[in-house]
């Protein structure tokens, strides 16, 4: 069984870190989220600040709303257990290529618990939502809550639902 969930895991690391469509020469290109995750990973700290560092704050704006859709999705039946938890954070470090560092990973989920703890629910859901505005991006961040979903057994009904309220609100 274990075996079986190494696979699975892989195979959503694979769909996650290319995009869901093929080029029409039969290829993949690298996601969103992968694309997004190297910019996330050239912010500057408070000492580099003047420094030209390639950061695109727009683009890791987007790597986190991929990243917090997918764990309210994944907070969605309101259990969300450490096993689960590590899960999460493996499959979103090896799916942006490893060009997050997993304490960055780490950092950040903690960051997102602690927001829907204040927050709740739908205030997250809306702020996710307001913050991805290009069509193709939305598709993505829904293509890749759906697949983090799939991990945890399949995709359940109150999954369905945080969804189709993210879905909505796009």
């Amino acid at each position: 069984m274990a075996q079986d969930s190494e696979t699975l895991l892989g195979r959503v690391v694979a769909s996650i870190s290319t995009g869901g469509d093929p080029t029409p020469s039969g290829r993949h290109q690298k996601s969103i989220l992968s694309q997004a995750a190297a910019s996330f990973a050239r912010r500057p700290t408070e000492a580099e600040s003047t420094i030209p560092t390639g950061f695109d704050p727009q683009a890791a704006s987007l790597f986190e709303a991929v990243i917090e859709a997918s764990y309210l999705v994944a907070n969605a039946d309101g259990d969300f257990d450490d096993t689960e938890r590590a899960t999460f954070e493996k499959v979103v470090h090896e799916a942006c290529q490893n060009a997050v560092q997993q304490s960055e990973v780490r950092a950040l989920v903690s960051d997102l618990s602690d927001q829907l703890e204040e927050d709740g629910m739908d205030q997250r859901i809306a702020m996710v939502s307001r913050s991805v505005t290009s069509d193709n991006h939305k598709l993505e961040v829904l293509r890749i809550a759906a697949l983090m979903a799939y991990i945890s057994g399949g995709v359940d009904e109150t999954e369905r639902d945080v969804m189709a309220k993210l879905a909505a609100g796009f």
